[in-house]
């Protein structure tokens, strides 16, 4: 069981973390890859860590909607702009990483610019880009705290 547990765990972490870039629930994946550790023989974590991980999962994971949006409106931007970022990240998943941050950039500009303020699209479309590429940069953190964590019990394990 504890094996399994254990496996479990890195799955989850290790998606949670490329869930940090891709359109996957990167945060709470890897809090549940954190919690199935716990519950391994492998970690014994303690209540107020694991309590202030799941705080800061659900905290990042609602910021994460919100964010991209208060770039977006900071910016003049539209939820054209907002539709057509998501839109290129997805296209730009299947040109390597810099393709989901580019992608990302040009599907809010051409969203912006067919459907949106033709004057203010590039202004918009970096907006929605700053508020994108800033819930990206904290879910990668929130994900690789919880990875250092569960790598340190670990390593003290073995």
């Amino acid at each position: 069981m504890d094996v399994a547990l254990l496996v479990i765990s890195i799955i989850f972490l290790i998606i949670g973390l490329a869930g940090s870039v891709l359109p996957l629930p990167g945060p709470p994946l890897s809090f549940a890859g954190i919690t199935a550790l716990h519950y391994s023989k492998y970690a014994d974590f303690s209540q107020e860590l694991l309590f202030g991980l799941g705080a800061a999962t659900v905290i990042i994971t609602l910021l994460d909607y919100y964010v991209p949006i208060w770039g977006t409106k900071k910016f003049g931007g539209t939820k054209a702009g907002m539709r057509g970022s998501t839109a290129g990240l997805i296209v730009g998943m299947f040109f390597g990483p810099f393709g989901i941050f580019i992608g990302a950039f040009l599907g809010a500009l051409l969203g912006e610019y067919l459907m949106g303020d033709k004057q203010n699209a590039l202004k918009a479309a970096i907006g929605s880009f700053a508020g994108f590429a800033a819930g990206i940069a904290m879910k990668l953190v929130l994900c690789g705290v919880m990875i250092f964590y569960a790598a340190q019990a670990l390593i003290s394990y073995f």
